[in-house]
C-alpha cells in the first residue's frame, strides 16, 4: 500500500508531467485561462488517461506482446485514447455544452496530447503492474489538473496586473509558466 501511495503522490506533484516532463503543454497553455475551463480539462484528461490505461495495458499485456507486435503499441494506444476523448466529447456535448463550448478545439485534441500517450507507454516500459499503472495515471491526470488550476490561478492575476507592454500576452504567459514549473522542481526528491 505505501508503494501505490508513492506512485500516486510522485505522478500528482514529483514527476508533474506539465510541469516536469513538459508533455501537454498545448492544453495547459491553451485552456488554463479560466477556473472552470481548467477544471472541466483536468477531469477530461483524468477520465482519458485512466480509462486508457485500463484498456492499453491489457491490450499491450495479452494482445501484442503474445503475438510479438509491441512495435505496435503507439498505433494501438492512439486508437483506444481516440475512443475514449470520443466518448467524453459525446457526454460533454449531451450533458455539459457550455464546458464543451469553452474547452473548443482542445478537447479533440485530448487524443495526441503527449501526456495521455505519454502515460501509457510510461507505465508498460517502467514495467508497471494494472494495478500500479491505474495509479500512476490517477495521479498523472491529477497533477496534470493540478497543474491547470494552479496556472489559471497565475494567469488571473497577470491580466489584472500593471506589466510592460512588451511582455503582455504570450512572453508572460511563458514566463509565468516557467516560474511554476521552476516551482514543482522544488518537491524533486521529496517521494
Amino acid at each position: 500500500m505505501p508503494e501505490l501511495l508513492a506512485i500516486l503522490l510522485s505522478a500528482m506533484i514529483t514527476d508533474n508531467f506539465v510541469l516536469s516532463k513538459f508533455m501537454g503543454i498545448c492544453p495547459f497553455l491553451g485552456v488554463s485561462k479560466k477556473f472552470d475551463s481548467a477544471i472541466g480539462m483536468g477531469i477530461a484528461v483524468i477520465f482519458v488517461m485512466v480509462c486508457s490505461t485500463l484498456a492499453t495495458w491489457p491490450f499491450y499485456t495479452f494482445i501484442l506482446v503474445p503475438l510479438g507486435l509491441e512495435y505496435l503499441n503507439n498505433i494501438g494506444f492512439i486508437l483506444i485514447i481516440a475512443l475514449f476523448v470520443q466518448l467524453i466529447e459525446i457526454m460533454l456535448k449531451k450533458l455539459v455544452p457550455p464546458l464543451y463550448k469553452a474547452l473548443g478545439v482542445f478537447l479533440p485534441l485530448i487524443t495526441t496530447n503527449c501526456a495521455v500517450l505519454g502515460v501509457c507507454t510510461l507505465n508498460i516500459n517502467i514495467g508497471l503492474t494494472l494495478t500500479e499503472s491505474l495509479i500512476n495515471s490517477l495521479g498523472a491526470g491529477i497533477g496534470f489538473t493540478i497543474a491547470l488550476v494552479v496556472f489559471s490561478g497565475v494567469r488571473g492575476r497577470i491580466e489584472h496586473s500593471d506589466i510592460p507592454e512588451t511582455f503582455k500576452g504570450v512572453p508572460s504567459t511563458l514566463i509565468a509558466a516557467a516560474i511554476v514549473s521552476m516551482s514543482f522542481l522544488g518537491f524533486s526528491g521529496m517521494i
